[in-house]
């Protein structure tokens, strides 16, 4: 204990390690629902739900460990959401790539990641992108998580005259989707810990009790990884086509998790007097190591979540606290027949109340300042209106710039977005 002690600074954070210990039960506990999910998101893209399942808990154990016992941060990782929503229906379904070309784009923004890393080149990036496109992209992956969420839980259905319209509700899948979303509002509004959880768990044992889905067991041994292991096609990834979607898994996961490391280390008071994030670049590549990682299991990007509020929220202050949950997604791999069980309905409440937090950062952009708030209105509309994520931060990099010079603000665009402009309106144009 006192070896554990030392090395993760425990008595230096003013906490305990049984302190420690509950808080990354209850960190787990709010994002263990990512373990349903997924499975259920890469399936659509033809993925074998089982063997996702397992790389969803390999690759979050990875990447727990990696950010717990290198970086020492009370910072939890796992497949992001958003991101798995772009690899399914804007990769794969939307521009006809096969998973395993997106599975291999994922790994190469992962390998930029880690060089971005290395070379200190991330702080350049991130302090050259404009704020508000920054808090656009994440409201505009909330809107696309939104809207894939009424659409797959038949909330909204196809329409030839309009495009879409409101399906009916009374039916059992939206009826069970709008019950899971109340429910995990209600209990999060409550601070109930793992609320997410609770609300599908609730949807699917109501499903499982009026015969909606059948029986399979709680615990089994592990699915086979093998249809997933190591089938992505790197090579297929090269596509010029592919160049816009690489720097939309980059972009979002560099955003992502800076955002998310500023966030819990503020909360948990661990940035220090010179406003400097502790072992931010260890994070970092904890984060990007775990993504490569679980592209070789057979995942989408693996990110840092925002769920990690709630371990720091109860005393977590180090790595340990990462450690714990890296432990419980390990031995999640045995409940796979329990995750078997969960139908796309009960998962589409906890994917739009997962919009509905990133929708939040709209309360920061300057509403007044038409320069700043159109590019945001951009990205936040096409982001689901074209299925893509790429194509929306396109547009809105494309409008930022193009409003900009047009308002005679020239000298507020730097020459990294001059260079990105002209890169995606490029890719528009031509490709």
């Amino acid at each position: 204990m006192n070896a554990i002690e030392r090395y993760f600074g425990i008595n230096g954070e003013n906490t305990t390690i049984k302190t420690e210990i509950l808080a990354g039960i209850t960190t787990f506990l709010t994002m263990a629902y990512i373990i349903f999910v997924n499975p259920n998101v890469l399936a659509d893209a033809g993925m074998d739900k089982g063997a996702v399942f397992v790389a969803t808990c390999l690759a979050a154990a990875i990447g727990c460990f990696i950010m717990g016992i290198y970086a020492r941060l009370p910072v939890a990782l796992a497949p992001g959401m958003g991101l798995n929503a772009f690899f399914t229906y804007g990769v794969v379904l939307g521009m006809g790539y096969t998973w395993q070309t997106a599975l291999g784009a994922v790994f190469l923004s992962g390998c930029i990641f880690i060089l971005l890393s290395l070379f200190k080149i991330r702080e350049i990036i991130i302090n050259a992108i404009p704020t508000c496109l920054k808090q656009g992209v994440v409201a505009g992956i909330g809107a696309f998580l939104a809207f894939i969420a009424m659409q797959t839980s038949g909330v909204i259905v196809n329409n030839d005259a309009t495009l879409v319209s409101l399906g009916d509700m009374t039916t059992f899948s939206p009826a069970m989707a709008a019950l899971g979303f109340i429910v995990i509002i209600g209990l999060s509004y409550k601070k109930v810990p793992g609320a997410v959880t609770i609300g599908i768990l609730l949807v699917a044992l109501i499903s499982l009790l009026t015969g909606h889905t059948e029986f399979t067991g709680i615990i089994s041994a592990p699915p086979a990884i093998a249809p997933t292991l190591m089938q992505l096609d790197i090579a297929g990834a090269f596509d010029v086509g592919m160049i816009s979607v690489i720097f939309a898994f980059l972009f979002v996961d560099l955003f992502d998790t800076a955002g998310t490391l500023i966030a819990t280390t503020t909360q948990a008071g661990l940035v220090g007097k010179d406003g400097k994030i502790p072992n931010m670049g260890k994070a970092l590549l904890a984060d990007s190591t775990a993504t490569v990682a679980g592209t070789l299991l057979g995942t989408s990007s693996t990110t840092s979540y925002i769920e990690s509020g709630s371990g720091i929220a109860a005393g977590g202050r180090t790595g340990l606290v990462a450690v714990v949950v890296g432990t419980l997604f390990l031995l999640s791999i045995f409940f796979a027949p329990l995750a078997s069980m969960i139908p796309g309905y009960a998962t589409a409440g906890a994917i739009f109340y997962v919009a509905v937090l990133m929708m939040a950062t709209l309360k920061d952009i300057d509403w007044h300042d038409l320069t700043e708030s159109a590019p945001v209105v951009v990205v936040l509309l096409f982001t689901p209106l074209t299925y893509s994520i790429a194509d929306g931060i396109a547009l809105g990099f494309i409008t930022y710039t193009a409003v900009k010079v047009l308002g005679g603000r020239f000298a507020e665009v730097s020459v990294p977005v001059w260079l990105l402009t002209a890169v995606l309106l490029a890719k528009i144009v031509f490709i």
